[in-house]
């Protein structure tokens, strides 16, 4: 099996699970970190032709980390795509067994076992709060309806302001931000790197939590270890 992945919790899942079944992974696909295989460019542009010339028997990908475009074109040159739609964690174990199961892997692998199991009964706090979720900045953007990293939140106890937003990434004016008053506001260091000096500034007198982007947007082996690496963080936002 000859396996490309667009998607790089995908590539860490696949990796791990199928040794030897990648042979390409996007720019992005920073785990395992001493994965060896071609790079094939970014999530949203990927190089075509450097993927068909793997001889790939599947491409695996996301409906939303990658543009139909470019699965289009990988059909219509005789590739096969797998496409996975991951906006809840029960959606991304069933994803994931799919994917598995796709790139040949003998059995369902113990890190899934233990993701499933790390989400039984995740950590919460003694009670549920709210949160503004920024993703960018220039301008700021915000998580808003039916996303992953969302239905991740609110299983944790945390309710994030924009949930019912028409959009699903919405563009929102800071002060627009601010006056929403929330009790925590959630800064992931990807896709925009927000760090310490940052983004908090953004935000004064409000509780500012730095956390993890791959435990808050990535479905794969980081599932076992998110529920309480995330509470931690929620736990020491700070204003």
């Amino acid at each position: 099996m000859r396996v490309v992945s667009l998607v790089p919790s995908l590539t860490e899942a696949v990796a791990r699970t199928v040794p030897g079944a990648l042979v390409g992974a996007t720019d992005w696909c920073t785990h395992p970190a001493a994965l060896d295989v071609v790079r094939v460019g970014g999530t949203k542009n990927p190089k075509t032709d450097r993927i068909l010339s793997l001889a790939p028997d599947l491409v695996v990908a996301n409906e939303e980390e990658n543009r139909a475009p470019d699965l289009d074109a990988l059909r219509a040159a005789g590739a096969e795509v797998l496409v996975t739609e991951v906006r809840t964690v029960p959606q991304a174990f069933t994803e994931l067994d799919r994917v598995l199961t796709a790139c040949g892997a003998p059995s369902r692998p113990r890190w899934l076992d233990e993701a499933q199991a790390a989400w039984a009964d995740p950590p919460a706090p003694a009670r549920r709060v709210t949160a503004v979720v920024p993703v960018w900045r220039r301008p700021w953007m915000v998580l808003g309806r039916d996303t992953f990293a969302g239905d991740v939140l609110a299983r944790l106890g945390v309710d994030h302001v924009y949930a019912a937003h028409a959009e699903r990434y919405p563009k929102v004016p800071l002060d627009e931000l601010r006056a929403a008053r929330p009790d925590v506001v959630v800064l992931p260091d990807e896709p925009y790197r927000f760090t310490a000096d940052d983004g908090p500034e953004a935000f004064p007198g409000l509780a500012c939590a730095l956390v993890d982007g791959r435990y808050l947007t990535w479905y794969g082996p980081s599932l076992a270890k998110a529920p309480r690496a995330l509470a931690a963080a929620l736990r020491a936002a700070r204003r």
